[in-house]
């Protein structure tokens, strides 16, 4: 008898709280060691579910991502630690996985999902696990989800709120279905932006990997055609009912969408190319440049000073989208220094603005108001 035909001792003893369960047993189990799962990020909700994926015998799990462990992560990605810092998620995630649960066959993907691997990638796995951050990467994977009959497992989360629910399983919704279209580039703000309740993506994690279970055991009733949604300054869970669109483009009776697209055009984010560099500068070398009475121009974008952070002597408040419309705004005579909260809003900025052609000598503050309020 193979090994997948079969639990060694140890698996026995390791899964024995699952062969207990009526619902799960000895040929539940094994139904998830034969199982495939591919988690398309390691982040915060990649990171619980993953977990407990791991934890709970799914055999073979997939796991995608191209970015570095930062410190800033550890708040809420908690399959990584910070000897992790510095090294990149795919690494420190596969690690922790094997940790967990050594029996765990882990495919690793060091790369970005795209329009030109994913149909291949995808292919590979009986269910796909939403671990993302961004609206052009949840089209893509529903996209190739929809056309390659695989279910997806949603997740999202922002402040203290969050949502899941289970598309294109059992002729349910698409995500396409729910949001036919991005919203405008810049208008929703990421977790980086805006913030995010470190335990948060842990709840809506673990519903990600439960409904993953489930799906994979046939047992229960899954989310399909429901959506979750949690608050959790409020304790308070909402189900909303959903329902297929057949007039979607990509799942529904005539679909117009029959091939993967380009999905940073169709978010709006096209002009924002990954190779543009943006220069930085340190608060330290920032004060040197007040010092020696260099001729630069500081301007400040900070939206809501919610953390009381005092702002930088002689520095201009400009809106962001007021610079976008007139970059004459901008003294390009001088070296202009962008300042934002943490340096994450100033960065995207300087990449729109050197889309938009703008010449002059800019940098983005690193760490923003908040470094600087540090240093003082």
């Amino acid at each position: 008898m193979s090994n997948k035909n079969r639990l060694s001792d140890d698996e026995l003893n390791r899964y024995s709280r699952h062969l207990i369960l009526e619902n799960i047993g000895l040929e539940g189990q094994l139904k998830l060691k034969n199982s495939k799962v591919l988690v398309v990020g390691t982040g915060a909700l990649g990171s619980p579910a993953l977990l407990y994926l791991s934890a709970a015998g799914v055999g073979t799990i997939g796991i995608i991502d191209f970015d570095i462990v930062e410190e800033s992560n550890l708040q809420r990605q908690i399959i990584h630690s910070t000897k992790s810092i510095g090294k990149s998620k795919i690494s420190s995630a596969k690690m922790q996985i094997n940790e967990i649960n050594p029996n765990i066959n882990v495919v690793d993907t060091e790369d970005r999902l795209s329009s030109r691997n994913a149909l291949e990638i995808i292919k590979n796995f009986d269910v796909v696990v939403d671990g993302t951050d961004n609206f052009q990467t949840r089209y893509l994977i529903n996209d190739a989800c929809v056309f390659l009959n695989k279910p997806f497992i949603y997740g999202a989360i922002s402040k203290f709120e969050g949502q899941t629910t289970v598309f294109n399983h059992k002729n349910s919704a698409c995500y396409r279905c729910l949001f036919p279209n991005p919203p405008k580039a810049g208008l929703v703000q990421s977790c980086s932006e805006a913030g995010v309740l470190g335990v948060l993506p842990g709840i809506v994690g673990t519903i990600q990997a439960t409904e993953t279970i489930k799906l994979l055991l046939n047992i229960g009733e899954n989310l399909n055609n429901r959506l979750l949604s949690f608050d959790a300054l409020k304790m308070r869970f909402i189900e909303y009912k959903i329902s297929k669109n057949e007039n979607c483009a990509v799942c529904g009776k005539n679909p117009t969408i029959k091939e993967l697209i380009d999905y940073e055009e169709f978010c709006g984010l096209k002009n924002l190319k990954e190779d543009i560099k943006v220069d930085e500068l340190s608060v330290e070398e920032l004060k040197k440049l007040i010092l020696d009475k260099e001729d630069i121009e500081i301007i400040d974008i900070t939206q809501k000073n919610i953390m009381n952070l005092e702002a930088i002597a002689n520095s201009k408040k400009l809106e962001v989208n007021q610079i976008l419309e007139d970059l004459n705004l901008l003294d390009s005579s001088k070296k202009v220094i962008i300042v934002c909260t943490i340096g994450l809003k100033s960065k995207e900025l300087i990449l729109k603005l050197k889309e938009l052609s703008y010449k002059g000598e800019i940098y983005s503050l690193s760490g923003g108001l908040s470094a600087w309020n540090n240093s003082l």
